[in-house]
């Protein structure tokens, strides 16, 4: 992993003063924040000044740094939900741009598109279902610029980031690039090679550590189980505050005195790096943020897409002639379909579940990411059946429910979430479990149309039983937004279709 500086790092004291003190309301503003001039002039000056009390603070950071702008929504207007989606993407992208130096911005060399509200940058997992709606609205080119701005990152750092951002760098987030690969429409054989070396180079940083490892050990985001079975976890490789949250995750290391610091910070940024953060499915006591556990979960949603990931590269080295590399990834795929049949699937419920390492068990906790296994067409049909019986029980009346939990975290009920409403979707009609799938598409469509009519947003998350804004979590509901913009986007071309109306190909 490449090593980069982060605002913490930089500005040490000087960052902690302002973090610690709460001097703007959502910490991620100051990680935001571009320096006027270098970060060690700055912050000579102000253990030189140490200007006193908040007041004295907030001068001489604004004097020193510019701060970020959020996202803005457009004024109101009454065009279809589909025409106001095609009309956001360009108050969306970014140009590709120099980021000033000291700035926590990470350099892309093509123009990408933002989620919206407090996230900036450009966001790994979060891509994937908005350039869905990008393909169908026709930015087939934004498309391809944001495959090689993965590309890039993957060739310089190693991995691509969970957003571009300094402070994201040492972890990842769920690994769907060779979903976006294969939105290309680049059929060259030097593009479809180029893409094929990312999608190894992604798997090389997944499996990092998996060569010699002992059953019933774990190293980074790999972990081989007591019967020799190799399967993977979500992990973050700092143990510190998170920048983006430093006051937040200080905070609760001081409240959580049983836990070490480090290892409570790490089972932080290892749920940061899952995506899914904060639920439930990582609580020890269901509830607690201190009881966080993530480095002790294998998560199903991870090894799904793994495999997702182990079979495109089979067929991909296949279809461009390596036959010896075809075979070795589709023998990596299937010892993991092995695993996740043997590990991942909670018998009693009839559901998938994440692997409990410290019970040697599946889990019995219900969640979305239970249809994971049936997006990457590894469940056997009795298997997909009894999972679509489990996951009606997350239905309500605006879509799939996140967990049948309420902790007051985002990923919990009553939050339902753009991503996993496609991967349920798109699960369930994969096995012909289309009348579940309709109903969590049509309830999907039905609350975001109706909010969108009364309030002109597309939100980050929402609560599927009020249908109304979700809540929870370490900041508010933000607008925009990516990835509702693009599944939503895709779900009503699908019922167009359907109805007989103009919409394109089905997904």
């Amino acid at each position: 992993m490449t090593a980069v500086d982060t605002p913490a790092g930089l500005f040490g004291p000087l960052f902690a003063a302002v973090q610690e003190c709460g001097l703007f309301p959502d910490s991620k503003t100051f990680a935001d924040a571009r320096p006027r001039r270098a970060p060690a002039a700055i912050l000579a000056d102000w253990q030189a000044e140490q200007p006193e009390g908040g007041e004295g603070l907030r001068r001489f950071v604004l004097a020193n740094f510019d701060l970020p702008q959020d996202w803005a929504d457009p004024p109101l207007d009454q065009r279809p939900l589909a025409a106001h989606i095609e009309a956001l993407w360009p108050l969306l992208t970014r140009a590709a741009s120099e980021p000033a130096p000291g700035s926590s911005e990470l350099w892309l060399p093509h123009a990408y598109v933002v989620p919206g509200g407090r996230f900036r940058e450009l966001y790994y997992w979060d891509s994937y279902f908005t350039m869905l709606g990008l393909a169908r609205s026709g930015q087939q080119q934004l498309v391809e610029n944001m495959i090689a701005n993965f590309g890039s990152l993957l060739d310089r750092i190693g991995h691509i980031p969970n957003g571009t951002r300094s402070y994201y760098v040492s972890r990842s987030h769920p690994p769907f690039f060779h979903l976006m690969a294969a939105l290309s429409r680049d059929v060259s054989a030097e593009g479809r090679r180029q893409r094929l070396g990312w999608m190894v180079r992604e798997h090389e940083y997944w499996m990092d550590g998996a060569v010699g490892l002992a059953p019933g050990a774990a190293v980074r985001r790999v972990v081989r189980l007591a019967d020799g079975a190799l399967l993977n976890r979500y992990w973050d490789d700092s143990d510190r505050p998170r920048d983006e949250s430093w006051r937040e995750d200080v905070a609760l290391a001081a409240e959580a005195e049983a836990r070490e610091a480090g290892t409570l910070w790490r089972d932080l940024r290892a749920a940061a790096e899952s995506g899914w953060d904060f639920s439930s499915r990582w609580l020890a006591d269901g509830q607690s943020l201190g009881s966080i556990r993530t480095t002790r979960l294998v998560p199903v949603d991870l090894n799904a897409l793994l495999f997702g990931l182990e079979q495109a590269i089979a067929a991909e080295a296949e279809g461009l002639g390596d036959r010896a590399m075809a075979a070795d990834y589709a023998a990596r795929a299937e010892a993991r379909a092995r695993a996740i049949a043997d590990h991942l699937w909670h018998e009693g419920g009839g559901h998938y579940a994440d692997f409990d390492l410290d019970k040697d068990a599946s889990s019995d906790r219900l969640t979305a990411a239970a249809a994971f296994p049936l997006f990457a067409g590894l469940a056997s049909g009795e298997r997909a059946a009894r999972s679509a019986a489990a996951l009606r029980r997350l239905l309500r009346r605006g879509g799939l429910m996140t967990t049948l939990c309420d902790s007051g975290q985002q990923w919990d009920a009553p939050n339902g979430w753009a991503p996993l409403q496609w991967i349920a979707i798109t699960g369930l009609r994969r096995y012909g479990e289309t009348q579940l799938a309709d109903a969590i598409a049509d309830r999907w469509i039905a609350m975001v149309e109706a909010h969108y009519a009364a309030t002109g947003q597309l939100l980050e998350k929402y609560d599927v039983v009020a249908c109304s804004a979700g809540s929870g979590g370490e900041y508010g509901t933000e607008t925009g937004f990516g990835w509702t913009n693009g599944v939503t986007l895709e779900l009503l071309a699908i019922r167009d279709r359907k109805a007989g109306r103009s919409g394109g190909d089905d997904a």
